[in-house]
């Protein structure tokens, strides 16, 4: 296309509200977190990697509410343990640890429910 199309179509596109970055960053972060159960820190790093503003980034975290946090976690990090059981126990942490840690879970969420799993062994 030429360029004064491309700038016509872009132009109107923006007016219309079809390309609106602060949409795009709160359905990313609310499809990542109820569909892949990605952690705050790894969706963060998806939208710093798509080149989305900061206030967006921020706009698009309060998406997720503390509540549905905590127990999407507990649930993910619950049924993983389940899922190493037959593994050597260091084996066992070390997998979980590592899942979560992939999925952008808090390290510090991370080792307080390992602690709390590995205790009631």
């Amino acid at each position: 296309m030429i360029p004064e199309a491309i700038d016509l179509i872009v132009t109107h596109l923006i007016q219309h509200n079809y390309l609106n970055e602060e949409r795009f960053a709160r359905s990313f972060a609310r499809g990542k977190f109820n569909i892949k159960k990605w952690g705050r820190k790894r969706i963060e790093q998806e939208l710093k990697f798509r080149d989305i503003s900061r206030f967006n980034i921020r706009s698009a975290m309060k998406e997720i509410s503390n509540e549905d946090y905590f127990n999407t976690f507990e649930e993910l990090s619950e049924k993983r343990w389940e899922q190493l059981k037959d593994q050597h126990i260091q084996l066992r942490k070390k997998k979980f640890t590592s899942y979560l840690l992939y999925r952008g879970w808090e390290s510090q969420m991370i080792f307080d429910k390992l602690n709390e799993l590995s205790s009631e062994l």
